[in-house]
């Protein structure tokens, strides 16, 4: 790759699933990978998603709740939203930017023990098959 691709997380609140994912990207390939995330409506990001990063040894003090408004005309190789809500909610209108879909439950109002670390570690997963198929593209 001769430059770095931007990533940009969406999901409903960007507090929980978009933060885990930005910040995991972040961490598993920051040599190949610029990554973002924002929310239709944004809120204080859970405090349970920045737990189930420290877990795995990722702090991340960029990590910040923050609008798709923030992020309009900045343009994107790939905008993956984390689940159909937000996909259905917001497309972008970027000509460069793949749309990916990848559905998680979200954590925040999920009853199963260990939500947040059971997404986590589904999230990471994909994060790293991404890397996979988008560096063997390069």
């Amino acid at each position: 790759m001769n430059r770095k691709l931007r990533v940009l997380f969406i999901c409903p609140t960007n507090a929980a699933r978009s933060q885990m994912a930005e910040a995991l990207l972040r961490h598993a390939d920051p040599e190949h990978f610029e990554a973002f995330s924002a929310g239709i409506t944004p809120t204080e990001i859970d405090i349970r998603a920045l737990a189930a990063l420290r877990e795995i040894d990722i702090h991340d003090p960029d990590l910040r709740s923050k609008s798709v408004d923030e992020f309009a005309g900045v343009p994107f190789d790939y905008v993956i939203n984390l689940c159909e809500n937000s996909a259905h909610e917001w497309k972008s209108t970027r000509d460069m930017a793949e749309q990916l879909t990848w559905h998680f439950e979200d954590p925040v109002t999920s009853e199963k023990p260990n939500a947040f670390r059971s997404v986590r570690i589904e999230i990471s997963e994909r994060v790293k098959m991404f890397i996979l198929v988008k560096s063997k593209k390069a």
